[in-house]
């Protein structure tokens, strides 16, 4: 005899009510991150070649077009702009403003992350504790009958074990899902560290001529190439 997903249901008992509520909650998470990575572009190569290669030729404002006519959903945009946004601040500066930027953006990718796993723990727990309780009870029932057979005791066991199986599922589906999104996560962080730096460096030579030692300020290191006044 087949038994259809609400006779399932049914038989689980109460713990599959928090398990139905971790099924939709994981749902709805996976599917919003999984739209949102797809709508935001998350590729840092192309454009950090590009401005590269402009810095290169010494045009500064013509590398910081080409981030500012990008589109929103192009994050590594949003991150290389705020360098150049902060160009008379010093190498140092730059590279704390482009982290805080960059920290910005991985926070929201990353946006429902701690949720979806913590219903990948919770959910086999809850069922194991479903399935603890309906050993319980089919144990009691067990007690309670005149005349037990093997029908009776597997389908108290059989009742009992439905939530464990629920709970696995949900756990398996949140826990991958997660393990997923976090490594597309970091390949962009690393991406972004490793272009951001090439671009700080590429700016400040193409800016100022020369890089700036690292953590030197700018308006320092104009007063240090100063030459002194000869006194006669």
């Amino acid at each position: 005899m087949q038994i259809g997903m609400k006779e399932l249901f049914i038989l689980g008992g109460w713990a599959m009510w928090p398990l139905l509520v971790f099924s939709v909650a994981a749902v709805a998470i996976i599917v919003e991150r999984s739209l949102y990575l797809l709508t935001h572009r998350l590729k840092v190569r192309d454009l950090a070649d590009e401005v590269l290669s402009t810095l290169a030729e010494g045009q500064v404002e013509e590398a910081k077009n080409l981030c500012s006519v990008q589109p929103r959903r192009n994050l590594a945009a949003r991150i290389f702009r705020v360098a150049f946004d902060s160009i008379d601040l010093g190498e140092h500066r730059i590279e704390r403003v482009m982290e805080a930027a960059a920290a910005k953006q991985v926070q929201a990718l990353e946006k429902g992350f701690d949720l979806l796993l913590a219903i990948g723990s919770l959910a086999p727990v809850t069922g194991f504790l479903g399935t603890v309780s309906g050993m319980i009870s089919a144990f009691r029932n067990i007690a309670q009958a005149a005349d037990v057979n093997a029908q009776l005791v597997a389908g108290g066991i059989f009742e009992a074990l439905i939530t464990t199986a629920y709970g696995l599922t949900i756990a398996i589906a949140a826990i991958a899902a997660y393990n997923i999104f976090v490594h597309i996560v970091d390949r962009f962080t690393a991406s972004v560290e490793e272009a951001g730096n090439e671009i700080i460096t590429a700016l400040v030579r193409s800016h100022y001529g020369h890089t700036l030692p690292s953590g030197t300020d700018v308006h320092l290191a104009e007063r240090v190439s100063t030459p002194a006044k000869t006194t006669v």
